[in-house]
Formats: structure tokens, C-alpha cells, sequence
């Protein structure tokens, strides 16, 4: 499974890119606004990090302003990835897009007959928000496994790509139902190697090694 970090703050996306373990990186209109940045600058300097895609995101909600935004943003860099909302203008644009090789992540999908429209429509990302469903009384893993079981019937090539994680048990989940990506605050995935009994293992070799009086 990728791993993508959903934020715009450069500092954080860095310390994860140095792990190696950093596929992507998805951002919105809510990360820009909190990060204080330029939306182009900051994308810019993101795609700069990383070489996995970039979600970008249009914030027209009419197919015409859609493509006028994505033009700008695709010019960005070439691992820019498109983000439209899950309607009927997004759908539109992500068959424009998609079709002539710009890749595209459609976003806000909270159903599996949405994600099923976004793959016909050609989506390279389709951005089920499990947090979201969970916070609405919805089982947001469930949600994951429709999708995966609808694409693998028909073998489409969009890739699932769970957002609005909240924890590891959602990256778990995610990974044992088969879903394509992830992408989540840098605080979670670095949240996912944490464990009492490493923590005890460490502890405990760090503390027989003193005992030998030996030093490297």
C-alpha cells in the first residue's frame, strides 16, 4: 500500500520524505489555508520533495472553471495530480483530464456507487473519507471493501485511495481489505511505529549494553 501524507507543511513532508517510505503527498483548500502559503508556491515546492503525485486541488465547481483552474495547476509540474469533487462537473472534468494523460483524484466519495462512477469516468484516484463516514454513524472500512470488491469485478484501474484517517487502526484496515493507497497527517504515520514493547526492547538492550562497559 502507498503511503501519502495529507498536508502542506514543507517541514513535515520533508522529515517523511527522508524516511523513504513517502509515495505522494495530497493537499486541499483547507491544508493551504492552514499551512499560510501560496497555493502555487507551496504546491510548487512540495512537487520539488516528492516524486510520487501531488493532489492539487480545483476549487470551481462548474466543469468550464474546473478545467481553466486545472490547466494552471497542471503546469505546476508533471506529478501534479488533479483533485475534483465527486459531481457531476467533477466526473466530467476527471474524463476530460484523464483523457489526454493528466492523472486526477476525485474526492469527497462517501459512497460505493460514487467511486463506481469515478472509475468509469477514468480516475486515476478515487478518495473515500472513512473518518467522515465513521463520524456519521457509517462503517468508513466497510465503505472500503464495497469499492475494492466493485473494482476488482470489473478490473478497473483506479486506485483506492483512503482518506480522512484518523489512526492506524484505519491504515490497518486499509491495508488488509487491499485498498491501493493511503493518505493521512504526518502525526499518524509516524504514529504507526510506535509500539510499548519496542519501546520496552530498546529500553532493555540499552540498558544490558551499559552493563558491558563497552562502547562503538
Amino acid at each position: 500500500m502507498k503511503f501519502f501524507a495529507d498536508t502542506a507543511e514543507i517541514a513535515d513532508i520533508k522529515d517523511l520524505a527522508d524516511t523513504g517510505l513517502l509515495d505522494g503527498v495530497t493537499t486541499n483548500p483547507s491544508l493551504i489555508a492552514k499551512s499560510g502559503r501560496d497555493f502555487i508556491e507551496v504546491t510548487k515546492e512540495i512537487c520539488g520533495i516528492v516524486s510520487g503525485p501531488v493532489s492539487a486541488e480545483v476549487v470551481a465547481l462548474d466543469h468550464a472553471g474546473m478545467m481553466r483552474e486545472a490547466e494552471i495547476l497542471r503546469k505546476i509540474a508533471d506529478n501534479v495530480c488533479i483533485k475534483v469533487p465527486l459531481t457531476i462537473d467533477g466526473l466530467k472534468t476527471c474524463k476530460a483530464l484523464t483523457g489526454d494523460g493528466t492523472m486526477v483524484n476525485v474526492t469527497l466519495c462517501f459512497s460505493a456507487n460514487q467511486a463506481l462512477l469515478a472509475a468509469k469516468a477514468g480516475a486515476t484516484f478515487v478518495s473515500p473519507f472513512v473518518g467522515r463516514h465513521d463520524d456519521n454513524g457509517f462503517d468508513g472500512m466497510q465503505l472500503i471493501a464495497d469499492i475494492r470488491l466493485i473494482y476488482d469485478n470489473y478490473a478497473f484501474a483506479t486506485e483506492i485511495l483512503v482518506a480522512s484517517v484518523r489512526h492506524g487502526i484505519h491504515v490497518l484496515e486499509a491495508a488488509k481489505i487491499g485498498a491501493d493507497v493511503m493518505t493521512a497527517p504526518p502525526a499518524v504515520i509516524k504514529g504507526l511505529v510506535k509500539h510499548v514493547l519496542t519501546d520496552k526492547g530498546i529500553e532493555g538492550f540499552l540498558a544490558d549494553w551499559a552493563k558491558t562497559g563497552q562502547s562503538l
